[in-house]
This record gives C-alpha cells, sequence and structure tokens, in this order.
C-alpha cells in the first residue's frame, strides 16, 4: 500500500522519532511503513498515523 508518510511528515518538520512517539508506534514500523517495506497496516494503525500528523486516513494513506 502506498502513503505519504515521509512526504506529509517532512513538511510538518517531524521526525520518524516525534511521529512514533504521537502515534504510540515504533520508530522501526515508521520507518519500514515509509519504505514500503511493510504495506497492509490495520486501519487502527492507520489512523493513529494520520491522527498524528493532522491528516485524514485517505490523505495519508491510498484508501478508497
Amino acid at each position: 500500500m502506498e502513503n505519504r508518510i515521509k512526504e506529509i511528515r517532512e513538511e510538518e518538520g517531524i521526525t520518524q522519532y516525534a511521529l512514533a512517539e504521537m502515534s504510540k508506534l515504533s520508530v522501526g514500523y515508521i520507518c519500514h511503513l515509509e519504505r514500503g517495506t511493510r504495506g497492509n497496516p490495520s486501519y487502527r494503525t492507520m489512523s493513529k498515523i494520520s491522527s498524528a500528523l493532522k491528516r485524514k486516513v485517505k490523505e495519508v494513506f491510498n484508501v478508497g
């Protein structure tokens, strides 16, 4: 699944570590999602990341 995590995170000046803290996810998981080496995050995970980035899920992730 494609996403815009890195693009939005960098626009907002947020580090991977800060995003991990805000979303209560690991830095490693954030890194894997950004690089595309991990796919199919749960809706709950997508929601946590999107909320931390102050965006809607569909703005961050390529979902219907």
